[in-house]
């Protein structure tokens, strides 16, 4: 194990890059490839790959701007892949207490810090209630005075987030419960942990209201609503949990992944309920649930939505193309929308060209819906009507298609 020759450690050298962060990103993505490789075949020496590796992540990258935040995603992605396949390769114990070692080290070691997150697994990579319980015995007492109302400093020890979840994985859950009880601050990084504790003792009650207790100005709402989440929903709480948590606990990176999110998870519930709620949940900016609703076949409550709330008409108009054939009653609507809201002035650096793709959905789609193209030229003749003089470009783009 020892003699195998490792690809990327060579590449994470000290100070091995410079102050950008594309390429320290590239070089981690690489590093995990190369672990994963030996991972099911080779276990132990995959294993032995991803404790080298996380020794040297943090040296290596100290110089690194890590402002943007990517860095400390990819690094964070690292460890959540990484700490599996330490935790689950079968070892002897002096072997994995070997690597726990020299893990606490780079813990120790990490400056930045990069790889702090890697105290929250500790718990993990003990893998057995006795390992974790020696390691209880290492963490506690410098936990204990740092926390001691006669400590002087600011009170910070590297391995307190290891010591909660070495408690946690020892079975030690009451006194898990008493240790943050003289935590100097009310911080859900901790109070987390006691959240696990109630919930493993079976006092689910009381770990959501434990849980509810730990909000306040910096701490992060959306992982408590998603903790309180999933214990209601593993009561068979499923409708409180929606009602209480699913809107704070599911927020994607886009509308559409928010909703999906949340209907995956509660099949019992209707779609068009939670798009409702959803929009609700965001007054003023209605028209950007648009997407979810024709995504998830509402068309009709997306053509209310954009109806009656500004939308981007390049949006409407790309959703009126797709569904011209398919759904051309909602396709005409979604084009007369766009026209719309180009004519109140709505869109950014909108060109003839835009203008011009509207229409021609427009009038595609009516005449697969068998409507009447008069009256549909009509109705952009109408809307044009009653547009702002500073928006009357639409006339001119479409003056050789409504005559009259």
């Amino acid at each position: 194990m020892s003699a195998h020759k490792w690809q990327f450690s060579s590449r994470f050298r000290r100070h091995a890059f410079g102050w950008r962060s594309d390429t320290p990103i590239q070089r981690i993505k690489e590093a995990l490839a190369e672990i994963k490789q030996f991972a099911r075949k080779e276990p132990l020496l995959a294993a032995e790959g991803a404790v080298t590796l996380l020794e040297k992540l943090s040296p290596a990258l100290e110089q690194v701007d890590s402002s943007s935040g990517a860095l400390g995603s990819a690094v964070n992605k690292a460890i959540e892949t990484l700490v599996p396949i330490i935790a689950k390769v079968d070892v002897e114990p002096r072997v994995r207490q070997h690597w726990l070692e020299r893990l606490w080290q780079a813990l120790q070691d990490d400056e930045i810090p990069y790889i702090e997150s890697l105290g929250e697994h500790w718990g993990e990579l003990c893998v057995t209630p006795e390992m974790a319980l020696a390691w209880v015995d290492e963490f506690l007492p410098l936990v204990e005075h740092v926390w001691s109302p006669r400590s002087s400093g600011h009170g910070f020890f590297k391995g307190t987030s290891a010591c909660l979840a070495s408690l946690y994985a020892a079975g030690r859950h009451e006194q898990l419960l008493a240790l943050l009880e003289r935590a100097p601050f009310k911080w859900w990084h901790d109070r987390q942990w006691g959240v696990k504790a109630l919930a493993a003792m079976g006092k689910k009650a009381e770990a959501v209201r434990y849980a509810e207790q730990s909000r306040g100005l910096n701490d992060p709402g959306w992982q408590i609503a998603e903790a309180c989440e999933a214990i209601l929903l593993s009561s068979g709480m499923a409708e409180d949990a929606y009602r209480r948590y699913a809107i704070e606990a599911n927020q994607g990176t886009t509308n559409l992944a928010t909703f999906r999110a949340i209907a995956k998870k509660y099949p019992g519930i209707l779609p068009e309920q939670i798009l409702r709620d959803l929009i609700a949940s965001t007054p003023g900016a209605e028209g950007k649930w648009f997407a979810a609703a024709k995504d998830a076949g509402l068309f009709d409550v997306a053509i209310e939505l954009v109806t009656h709330n500004p939308t981007d008409p390049r949006t409407l108009a790309r959703a009126a193309r797709d569904f011209a054939e398919s759904q051309p009653e909602f396709a005409v609507a979604a084009g007369l929308a766009s026209l719309r809201w180009i004519s109140l002035g709505h869109g950014y650096d909108i060109t003839g060209l835009d203008v011009l793709d509207a229409y021609s959905v427009v009038m595609q789609a009516a005449s697969k819906a068998g409507a009447d193209a008069q009256q549909i030229r009509a109705q952009i003749r109408n809307l044009m009507s009653s547009a702002p003089v500073g928006n009357q470009f639409m006339k001119t783009v479409l003056a050789h298609h409504l005559p009259g």
